[in-house]
């Protein structure tokens, strides 16, 4: 271990940015829509900031929750067009596309048949659950998303308390693919969520990681992640799929 913190080891992992991993598919860039970016200018922002620490793309995904952000694939689509333009007019080198992150409650069961769902990639579609506890027929819409077609990707799981091991062998048993996020990495969550994050990594359960910006206080943070070794063993893992999408 001692030898793994050489000044040497130090320098290469501080050498390595976002560039090796391309594509952020998680964020809250859409100005105005959800408890992310409030304005179009606030947006530019932080997408400069992303740029500047290596990404190459970048996949926002706004909330859908029934209760609480209303969003729809046309305001979704709206934002993103207006987001275009200004990255255009600006001369910002990233691609930009949008999904959707949808929360699972009864409303998102109702939709599953209605072709509308917001995907990315290879038809992903990201989900999130309650803080609280998992929805009990949880198994159940995964099932019915994968009858659709629609493969699963599960927002940060290692925020959820009500989960374990077992839960999360589970899940991946049942086709399920796990999205980190990086400030989980350097514990901004808090010291457990890191330890549950470090473990995930180190039994290889990780498809995806993600920025999950919706500040510049989190932009301003992701720097620090580089410097982890769970982190630069996520990157050698050799099972994340950022870089295809």
């Amino acid at each position: 271990m001692l030898n793994w913190f050489s000044n040497k080891k130090k320098e290469e992992l501080h050498s390595i940015d976002f560039s090796v991993i391309k594509t952020d598919m998680h964020s809250h860039l859409i100005p105005g829509i959800d408890d992310g970016a409030p304005d179009l200018n606030s947006s530019i922002i932080l997408i400069k900031e992303l740029v500047s620490l290596g990404f190459k793309k970048i996949i926002t995904t706004p909330h859908i929750m029934s209760d609480i952000y209303r969003n729809s694939p046309e305001n979704i689509s709206h934002g993103l067009q207006e987001l275009k333009k200004e990255i255009v007019k600006q001369k910002i080198q990233v691609e930009i596309e949008a999904a959707a992150e949808y929360y699972v409650d009864f409303e998102f069961e109702q939709k599953i048949n209605d072709k509308k769902l917001l995907t990315f990639g290879d038809n992903f579609i990201l989900i999130e659950l309650s803080f609280s506890q998992a929805p009990q027929n949880l198994f159940e819409i995964i099932f019915k998303l994968q009858l659709e077609g629609y493969k699963v990707v599960l927002a940060h799981p290692e925020r959820y308390g009500f989960y374990n091991k077992e839960n999360y062998e589970e899940l991946l048993n049942r086709g399920v693919l796990f999205q980190i996020n990086l400030l989980s990495l350097i514990g901004y969550y808090s010291s457990q969520i890191q330890l549950k994050v470090e473990d995930l990594i180190a039994n290889n359960q990780v498809s995806f990681v993600g920025s999950d910006c919706h500040n510049m206080r989190h932009a301003q943070l992701y720097i620090e992640c580089q410097n982890k070794k769970s982190w630069h063993d996520l990157v050698n893992s050799g099972k994340l799929l950022n870089y295809n999408l």
